[in-house]
């Protein structure tokens, strides 16, 4: 079975045919628990998200800030599994109909076996997965895998990275290009700042790709500038914190959701 890169593209292409940036969430597989993530995918869909990123769980998440950190220390408490990941993915996937990818670090992947990782997320309809420690130098094993089966492989530009830097990591690219807007860990941020407009701007001059930014947005006002220069809004310590907030798990939902819907307006309002 192939994977759902394309579905992933068609996504894209249709928020910026409805003018829009598209909106895509992150939630961690496993937090609350696995059903309980499962649902929490399910409803931010249904809030607006066109995209979701499943995180899978890590005990030493380097590019993640106190909030993730602290669901990625529930789920693994919880003794989540990849099993658990794919599991999420392919239910998620089925009762939404959305591109669904997993954002994982690269050393759970290694163990676990890249031909075993690829066939299997594909298998659960699974869109690609997004990489923030594979150097692209070290990357083709994985990119022959993941294109063998129709996944995409999405990699992290940072404000820091050099122009040069930024066409190496575009050309072998695929689905989109993960801008993490400033310099840092996840977590809401007052301001997303203009370090992220000029690194958009710079990776567009090297690639046809949709550029997508992540790292500090957690509420519409923030999704609408985002949106303005963007291709996509990514969000997700503002819904594990929603989650984490909640005095139970059906308020963690409607927390999810009713962000979901705040955010999938700005990126209307761009």
């Amino acid at each position: 079975m192939s994977g759902n890169v394309e579905l992933l593209s068609s996504s894209l292409a249709q928020a910026k045919a409805e003018n829009r940036a598209a909106l895509i969430a992150y939630l961690p597989a496993g937090f609350p628990t696995v059903d309980g993530a499962i649902a929490a995918v399910k409803a931010v869909v249904a809030g607006g998200a066109d995209i979701v990123e499943v995180g899978l769980p890590h005990s030493d998440p380097v590019l993640d800030g106190p909030v993730i950190q602290t669901a990625d220390d529930i789920a693994l408490r919880g003794g989540v599994k990849i099993a658990d990941v794919m599991r999420t993915v392919r239910e998620a996937y089925e009762a939404t109909g959305v591109p669904i990818l997993v954002m994982t670090y690269w050393n759970p992947i290694d163990r676990y076996g890249v031909e075993r990782f690829t066939a299997e997320l594909a298998e659960a309809g699974g869109a690609g997965c997004i990489l923030p420690d594979l150097p692209v130098q070290e990357s083709e094993l994985w990119r022959e895998h993941a294109d063998k089966h129709g996944l995409a492989t999405v990699f992290v530009v940072a404000p820091s990275s050099k122009d040069e830097r930024l066409a190496t990591i575009t050309a072998v690219g695929s689905g989109f290009v993960y801008a993490a807007s400033l310099m840092g860990v996840t977590g809401t941020r007052e301001s997303v700042g203009e370090q992220a407009q000029d690194l958009v701007a710079r990776t567009r001059a090297t690639t046809s790709l949709p550029v997508c930014v992540g790292l500090g947005v957690s509420n519409s006002r923030q999704a609408a500038e985002v949106a303005g220069f963007a291709d996509g809004v990514i969000v997700g310590s503002a819904f594990v914190k929603g989650m984490l907030d909640a005095p139970d798990e059906e308020a963690g939902l409607a927390a999810v959701r009713s962000l979901a819907g705040e955010l999938a307006e700005g990126v209307r309002k761009r």
